[in-house]
């Protein structure tokens, strides 16, 4: 909200002068209210909207209901004081439905006037009553029969209230003055189709056809309906036609891959989107498009990965400096878990463009998933370069200190994030750069600090799962006022019932208070929660199978967990001795 200028605040002043409460609730009978009351008001609403183009709404706000209190039946000011009703922040139920009858008033006394009367419309089918938003732009429509965007208005609002034959009437009234477009075709072979007339929509299309049967476009139009209608043979007629016209339009190469996708012809259908990826008549969007849908049907399917592969390649090629296609490459290798490829696309990417923030965050984030947390900081300290105040870059970058056990820089990561995040506008974020540093604490072996820290973050956002999850995990390593760490990873778990690591930090609480059983239940809810168990639930799995006294199967949960993670030094002696270790 801008700052009232020196006028502005004289102006206040003066209506103030005028009257002791501004926005005082000192609404009149419309017996009772004098000429002067009128002329009062009429000059607050102007000066109301001299507020309204400095977009200061406030003020706005408050000279509107004053004029309107102090003039019950100047209809604008009351359509506006009911506008503003519905639409600020604050609004009820209650207090829109009495703004909608404020707009109403005037809207009916004043039905040529175009802006009020389609803001009336647009709030009422907003708000789920469409059939007063109707007669309104029906009033406005009888009085400007000539004017297309009043017609288009009327047309759309007939099919909010389903009245599909009606608005299909007024769409020809407006070719009958506008001329055939391809816009009115479509939503009158649409209004044919939802009134199940198949015969009146593909007459619909095939009158623009016949304006110009030579137009590529209306071919490909002409054949979708006929595919959408099953007609298979009438569609690829339609589509050889264009495909005649114009042999090279990547467009219909396109249209032709969904046609053969359509009656599942695979081999034809791959040959289609070959075709339309090497047309030079695409472009670049378009092309990443067709190779995005192509892609996702293909890995829907587990169909051969290797001719998606090929079609990237062929993308790379036409255009290797095209940060995009890069970018979708990239996408494309981290869904199929090939991280360093993807690693290496988005290493293209940012060579093309080196200050793009988010490539610099997907870098980061693939470098993790594939645990090269070196990889993660330096792609972090290289963005810091070009974003030093991208808070993104600052979460990201901490935890990888953390994996590479470089707790100082952690630390000192954690700090500057923390300096640039206001505790109070951004709570959640603060709270969790807390936990973080928390974290750090605890492998630095000073749970006191760490524990001050949650405590920290959980003053700021009570309910904040992450911290209480960890908070819970470390108070168990610790033992430490398990009761509280049982409450609070149960807060956790109820908040988020399908998150695995949350419900092995409870099954690992439940352990360290030796209710074996309990500990048993979470921890088999955990590994049904996971797509693939990390090594720490494996681990947690097998000590709570021992301790059970399956000692055999806790062996091979631990020989799984060790495949993971072949460096855990007491994973390593719990396999080799078949026993069990106090970490």
């Amino acid at each position: 909200m801008k700052l009232f200028s020196r006028i502005a605040i004289l102006t206040l002043v003066t209506l103030a002068a005028m009257s002791p409460v501004i926005a005082g609730n000192n609404k009149k009978a419309a017996s009772s209210i004098t000429e002067q009351d009128k002329r009062k008001a009429e000059y607050i609403y102007l000066q109301a909207q001299a507020f309204k183009a400095q977009d200061s709404i406030a003020a706005y706000y408050d000279l509107i209901k004053y004029a309107y209190e102090l003039d019950t039946t100047n209809t604008a000011a009351a359509f506006y004081y009911g506008y503003l009703m519905i639409v600020m922040d604050n609004s009820t139920p209650q207090a829109q439905e009495r703004g909608v009858q404020l707009m109403k008033r005037h809207v009916d006394a004043h039905p040529d006037d175009y802006y009020e009367a389609t803001y009336f419309s647009d709030v009422c089918l907003t708000l789920g009553k469409a059939q007063e938003g109707l007669v309104a732009v029906e009033k406005l429509a009888q009085l400007n029969p000539n004017k297309t965007e009043v017609q288009m208005r009327l047309a759309a609002a007939y099919v909010r209230n389903k009245k599909y034959a009606e608005a299909l009437k007024v769409y020809e009234t407006i070719e009958s003055f506008e001329g055939k477009t391809i816009e009115l075709t479509a939503y009158k072979t649409a209004l044919c189709s939802q009134l199940g007339d198949t015969v009146g929509a593909i007459a619909q299309m095939r009158s623009l056809y016949d304006t110009a049967p030579a137009n590529v476009t209306y071919n490909l139009l002409l054949s979708e309906l006929f595919l959408q209608y099953n007609m298979q043979d009438s569609a690829l007629h339609y589509l050889d036609e264009a495909q005649r016209l114009e042999p090279e339009n990547g467009n219909v190469y396109f249209s032709k891959a969904q046609y053969y996708d359509a009656i599942g012809d695979s081999v034809n259908y791959d040959n289609q989107i070959y075709n339309a990826l090497v047309s030079p008549d695409l472009d670049v969007e378009t092309k990443l498009d067709v190779l995005t849908q192509y892609t996702t049907t293909q890995l829907a399917r587990n169909d051969s990965t290797e001719r998606v592969n090929n079609l990237f390649k062929v993308l790379v090629e036409q255009h290797p400096h095209e940060p995009k296609v890069h970018e979708l490459y990239s996408m494309y290798y981290s869904t199929m878990k090939d991280y360093k490829h993807a690693i290496e696309e988005l290493g293209y990417m940012l060579d093309i463009d080196p200050a793009n923030a988010d490539a610099w965050q997907r870098l980061m984030v693939v470098n993790v998933l594939d645990d090269n947390y070196a990889g993660a900081a330096r792609a972090a300290e290289k963005a810091l370069e070009y974003n030093p105040e991208n808070l993104d870059l600052y979460r990201y970058i901490a935890p990888s200190y953390y994996q590479m056990k470089q707790y100082d820089k952690a630390i000192a990561t954690y700090d500057k994030a923390l300096s640039l995040v206001d505790s109070v506008k951004n709570a959640e974020l603060y709270s969790d750069l807390l936990c973080g540093k928390g974290d750090v604490y605890v492998e630095l072996g000073d749970s006191t600090r760490a524990f001050d820290l949650y405590e920290h973050a959980l003053r700021l956002v009570p309910g904040n799962t992450g911290v209480m999850n960890n908070y819970a995990y470390f108070l168990s390593l610790s033992g430490k006022n398990l009761d509280k760490a049982e409450s609070m990873a149960a807060k956790a778990v109820n908040a988020n019932p399908d998150n695995s690591t949350f419900i092995d930090t409870y099954a690992w609480v439940f352990f360290k208070k030796k209710n074996y059983s309990m500990a048993l239940f979470y921890i088999k809810s955990a590994i049904n929660n996971a797509d693939e168990p990390s090594a720490d639930i494996l681990e947690h799995y097998g000590d709570i199978l021992y301790m059970t006294g399956d000692k055999e199967e806790a062996v091979k949960q631990w020989e799984k967990a060790l495949e993971l993670e072949p460096t855990r030094d007491v994973l390593m002696r719990k396999v080799e001795n078949k026993t069990y270790y106090e970490k």
